[in-house]
């Protein structure tokens, strides 16, 4: 059963994403590590939307940007990737995101990237569809094979032109020849203050390329929003993997399902605010826990 979500309601809770004291959900209480029932209820599933977070990542050793992982040399990661952070030092954020680039790529795809490019692979072949939404940068379910991946943050090896907007993959390691050997996280790593003349630049204008991810402070892209809408639409079935429930307005995507009759199956190593209202919950590694339940 797919539900029909109207285009108003799904930016209105948009709107009111900061209001975390809002209940999106009567309170419910979701069925536990039952892969029977869940099994049941899934084969009868057409078109499954996936949503990812942090944690499907970090069980390839992507840091994230809580915990342990918050830190770069004596930044606070969540304080580097705002636009005020960009134009008041270019270069001490390229050292940040030249480190990410670099980590990402030295990190390979786990089990539950796997397993959600076989599904989608197998639906595929059935007249099925699966769709996935994820709130990580680093390509990890492409390079799984997923083809159908909708970033609400961007990506990390895509470049914005801050002058003329033109967006383009790049996947060089280093981005640009002043960024060897740099951005190094220990804390005594001295800044690299590079001059903007060597930080990497727009082929078409010349302009200086900022991470076409999205920071803490900017709004998700109308582009993607209208495509998450879209996949939210059409879905019958949802499964949310290795994320928080607490960064919006993500957060509030899987809930606004739940309230409309769509199945929610979290898989995460602990509960989020949502655990309770969603129709199962599997708690350990995704990569434990996802390919058993969504194998053929």
């Amino acid at each position: 059963m797919s539900v029909v979500i109207s285009k108003s309601a799904f930016f209105k809770v948009l709107i009111n994403a900061s209001s975390h004291d809002t209940k999106l959900l009567h309170t419910s209480m979701a069925i536990r590590n039952n892969l029977t029932i869940f099994r049941e209820e899934f084969a009868k599933a057409k078109h499954v939307l996936v949503m990812t977070g942090a944690g499907i990542s970090a069980e390839s050793g992507i840091p994230t940007f809580r915990g342990k992982g918050g830190y770069w040399r004596k930044y606070q990661a969540t304080g580097l990737a705002t636009p005020s952070s960009f134009y008041a030092n270019p270069s001490l954020i390229w050292e940040f995101y030249s480190h990410r680039r670099d980590v990402a790529l030295t990190k390979e795809p786990n089990r539950a990237h796997h397993a959600v490019a076989e599904l989608e692979k197998r639906f595929a072949a059935e007249g099925k569809k699966v769709i996935v939404i994820t709130q990580n940068i680093d390509r990890l379910h492409h390079r799984a094979g997923s083809k159908n991946v909708i970033e609400l943050h961007g990506s990390l090896y895509q470049t914005q032109c801050t002058e003329c907007q033109r967006v383009e993959e790049n996947w060089n390691s280093p981005i640009v020849p002043s960024l060897e050997g740099k951005g190094l996280p220990d804390p005594k790593t001295p800044d690299a203050s590079i001059p903007i003349s060597e930080l990497p630049k727009c082929k078409v204008c010349e302009g200086l390329l900022r991470p076409n991810v999205v920071w803490f402070g900017e709004s998700l892209r109308q582009d993607v929003l209208d495509k998450t809408w879209t996949a939210m639409s059409s879905c019958d079935f949802c499964l949310l993997i290795g994320t928080s429930s607490i960064v919006y307005p993500a957060a509030g995507f899987a809930p606004m399902l739940a309230t409309r009759g769509i199945p929610v199956a979290e898989f995460n190593l602990e509960d989020t605010p949502a655990t309770g209202d969603l129709r199962f919950h599997f708690n350990g590694k995704a990569g434990e826990t996802l390919p058993p339940a969504i194998a053929p």
